[in-house]
């Protein structure tokens, strides 16, 4: 062995978000003047750099590098204990390679988003609501979630009521809100509630959202009840109001007397009354015409230069599952989840794609208009995240974006794709473990492309109303 190393300290504590440097002391122990090459291994390796990143020593000298970690305030970082290693390669002498290993302790984080899937619901009996929970700290989160509104209007059936929710994961909290009081009749009725996140030692998270109570019967119902009511009551009144005068012409009859008696009357038969002709009925006549059948939509094409509801598509991976945009824009990006379809909850799975010349694309959030899908390998934001172009759409129509902004195509049969950064090279990966649960979602990500195609690595593009 020609090195002798020593880490001061072997052990260190660093917050995400934040720096930590530890010193690497090395001597040449050998007989001959070298040069050594530094190269950081391990789980924490990507957060690691080395200065300088080659040391040449003389025969029995020594000297030192620093080593800095920046972890990123991101799931990715976990808290906890963390190994990690420098491989030391000597040039002259590259059999002599040695690793010296250390630890780095990450402290952990809170970070919690909720939003209300739709925030207005309506209903006449009941809302049905979805509460979506991320989890973008680095640490387990559990949490218990209740409901409240002013002058307890409404009764909340919360489930689950408590959950637990991994780092970088998501989950779904299904919500039925009933009104104490039905509205037979009347004017809608727009009642304001608030769903809380609550954890132990931590201020609750509220979200606010809104339930539109609709009357049992339509107002022009109540309308006509009136109205046929008021008629019924006018019809009664004149009824007995109107009283006609009857007089009679009828005088009393004096008889005569007479000598002889009366003759007998000849008793006749009455004609038989004819036998009445039956009614003809007029033949029903009408006709039913059948309204033509909606011709199909046409497909999008994502290469041209058409409006952007032309342009619609989704984003479904090889798991059958649907690329899906973050809630509210955060302030260091916000992450983009895959989970099945659900056409109520997940409006937000739609995106507009611009080709340009080089046969670079880039993808515009449609629910963010000028916003495109970036991977940004700064430990400050989201790797992976959505971000505003400087002049919205018109810098997509003109191709102004940055190679981190730009994704290449690469077939890879049936109508599957690699999307590919053109940056890093890192394929956009779908990091939800099958089976799903379908009161959770997993995370996107851009990841180093796989040798072999994966379904995590392959996404088709479909034209929005297919």
């Amino acid at each position: 062995m020609s090195i002798w190393t020593s880490l001061e300290p072997a052990s260190t504590t660093v917050d995400p978000g934040s720096t930590a440097t530890v010193r690497l002391r090395l001597r040449n122990t050998g007989d001959v003047v070298d040069e050594y090459r530094f190269t950081p291994v391990g789980p924490v390796a990507p957060w690691t750099t080395v200065e300088p990143p080659t040391l040449r020593l003389y025969p029995g000298t020594t000297g030192t590098v620093q080593l800095t970690f920046a972890p990123p305030r991101t799931p990715d970082a976990t808290a906890g204990p963390n190994p990690y290693a420098v491989q030391i390669i000597p040039t002259e002498h590259p059999e002599a390679t040695t690793v010296p290993e250390g630890n780095l302790t990450l402290t952990p984080f809170t970070q919690i988003q909720a939003e209300l899937v739709p925030p207005t619901c309506r209903g006449r009996f009941r809302g049905r609501p979805k509460l979506a929970i991320d989890n973008l700290g680095n640490t387990k989160l559990t949490a218990s979630i209740g409901g409240r509104d002013n002058g307890d209007q409404l009764s909340y059936d919360i489930h689950p009521g408590n959950v637990q929710i991994e780092p970088g994961r998501a989950a779904f909290v299904r919500a039925h809100l009933r009104p104490r009081q039905i509205t037979w009749f009347g004017q809608k009725q727009t009642r304001p509630f608030t769903l809380a996140v609550r954890r132990s030692g931590h201020t609750p998270v509220d979200v606010d959202g809104i339930y539109i109570q609709r009357g049992v019967l339509p107002r022009w119902l109540a309308t006509l009840l009136s109205l046929a009511t008021a008629l019924a009551v006018t019809c009664i009144a004149l009824w007995f109001a109107y009283a006609p005068a009857v007089h009679s012409n009828a005088t009393e009859l004096i008889p005569e007397a007479a000598s002889s008696p009366l003759p007998t009357p000849t008793l006749s038969s009455a004609p038989a009354p004819a036998a009445a002709a039956p009614p003809q009925q007029a033949p029903a006549g009408g006709g039913s015409r059948s309204a033509p059948s909606p011709s199909a939509p046409s497909n999008p094409n994502a290469a041209s230069n058409q409006s952007a509801d032309d342009r619609q598509v989704t984003l479904e991976s090889g798991q059958n599952l649907y690329l899906l945009t973050g809630r509210e824009p955060m302030s260091n990006g916000s992450p983009f989840l895959t989970a099945p379809w659900d056409s109520q909850a997940w409006s937000n799975t739609y995106y507009s794609v611009f080709r340009y010349p080089d046969d670079s694309i880039g993808i515009e959030v449609l629910r963010r208009p000028g916003s495109v899908i970036e991977e940004q390998p700064d430990p400050n934001v989201q790797p992976l995240h959505d971000i505003q172009l400087t002049n919205g759409v018109q810098d997509l129509k003109n191709g102004k974006l940055s190679s981190a902004q730009r994704w290449n195509l690469v077939p890879v049969g049936n109508g599957y794709f690699q999307i590919v950064n053109q940056k890093t090279g890192d394929c956009l990966t779908d990091q939800t473990t099958l089976p799903v649960n379908p009161d959770a979602a997993g995370f996107a990500a851009a990841r180093p492309c796989a040798s072999g195609v994966t379904d995590q690595q392959r996404w088709m593009f479909t034209p929005a109303g297919n």
